[in-house]
């Protein structure tokens, strides 16, 4: 279950800058080399640098998608960053820096965000296209990487298979699910969200009202990128550049992935599928879990981030708790051993809620 963060007197309102109001989390500008003014949110002032890349969800952003991990690993002993990315939250909205070169525009800006802050080497974590920019920028700027978490999200065209939809799922609770677009309303953002948060009494008033804000403010940077995919789609220096074939199952960064069992967004076939194209990464399927797995299993996710970026892997009984995959044969440099050593692989478990429900039953967690 979701865990509320204390609700003292000032926490989780919109501040002056129309953002949530989060205990340990502050609120932070940067002028980029480029010109252009980022806003991010920060907790912790010692050790390791983290950065977290939010989805790609209209009013999306660093506080929206990182609210119960952020604090939690600042507190930990990380200096932790989760910038809002260009067309989201607080991000700069003049046209001269809107993202126009599709995603290479979204990995050149954390390239400079993290310039800026003079972080030379940092553990990366993205949520959805957050996930998909962390792939992209892995492949692209792997020296400056000491690991990088993958939630819920693509890793390019490594993964060839088509994407799994709704209806076709054997997992999803809902196989009726349709996107909602977001009209500009607060309704239709509840909407919106209610598609990718498994746990609903997470979506509060304050979170819908902020994300409608920034939504608005980001429509027409937001579109820019959104245009500049389409017009890059057949550019082959482009396609060259984000080509991750043959790269990201080659990179010796530590890598974890992490899919809800229960997104109804992406469905979990999908991750699936990028695990059977990427051997150098350990993947999880947590249940009780959708697409947004840091907001609907808060204390699971921030365990196993702590442990992964701490320790350079995840103890056994969190692994079990996280639901570490059997598909294959578990990796032991990502994954604590236990005595006696790792489960066989047991990839038929994973054909149906009920065969993987039984699975889970015989974990003793």
């Amino acid at each position: 279950m979701g865990r509320e963060l204390n609700p003292e007197p000032g926490s989780r309102g919109l501040t002056e800058e129309d953002i949530v109001h989060i205990p340990g989390l502050l609120s932070r500008w940067v002028r980029l080399a480029d010109g252009s003014i980022a806003h991010y949110t920060t907790s912790g002032e010692t050790g390791p640098a983290v950065i977290l890349l939010h989805g790609g969800l209209p009013g999306s952003s660093g506080t929206a998608g990182w609210r119960f991990m952020a604090p939690v690993l600042g507190a930990a002993g990380f200096r932790v960053f989760c910038p809002d990315r260009p067309g989201f939250g607080h991000a700069d909205t003049r046209p001269a820096h809107y993202p126009t070169m599709g995603w290479k525009s979204q990995v050149d800006f954390v390239n400079n965000f993290a310039d800026a802050l003079c972080l030379d080497k940092f553990h990366l974590s993205g949520n959805s296209m957050g996930c998909m920019t962390s792939a992209y920028y892995a492949v692209n700027h792997p020296e400056r990487l000491l690991s990088v978490a993958f939630i819920a999200g693509g890793i390019g065209d490594q993964n060839e298979a088509p994407r799994v939809a709704p209806k076709d799922g054997k997992h999803t609770p809902k196989p009726e699910f349709q996107n909602t677009p977001f009209t500009g309303t607060e309704d239709s953002m509840r909407d919106l969200m209610a598609g990718i948060i498994y746990e609903a009494k997470t979506i509060w008033p304050e979170l819908i009202a902020m994300r409608t804000k920034s939504a608005l403010n980001q429509a027409g940077s937001l579109k820019a990128w959104q245009d500049s995919n389409t017009r890059l789609a057949e550019d082959p220096n482009y396609l060259q550049w984000l080509s991750t074939k043959g790269r990201i199952n080659k990179l010796t960064v530590p890598m974890i992935y992490l899919h809800g069992q229960q997104d109804v967004f992406s469905v979990v076939e999908n991750g699936f599928n990028q695990e059977d194209v990427l051997p150098n990464a350990q993947f999880f399927y947590p249940n009780e879990c959708g697409h947004q797995g840091q907001t609907d299993q808060p204390d699971m996710f921030n365990q196993v981030f702590l442990e992964f970026f701490r320790d350079g892997k995840v103890s056994w009984k969190t692994a079990q708790w996280a639901g570490v995959s059997r598909r294959r044969a578990i990796d032991p440099n990502y994954v604590e051993q236990p005595a006696g050593g790792f489960p066989s692989p047991d990839p038929a478990a994973y054909a149906s809620k009920e065969t993987l429900s039984r699975l889970q039953g015989a974990v003793a967690v």
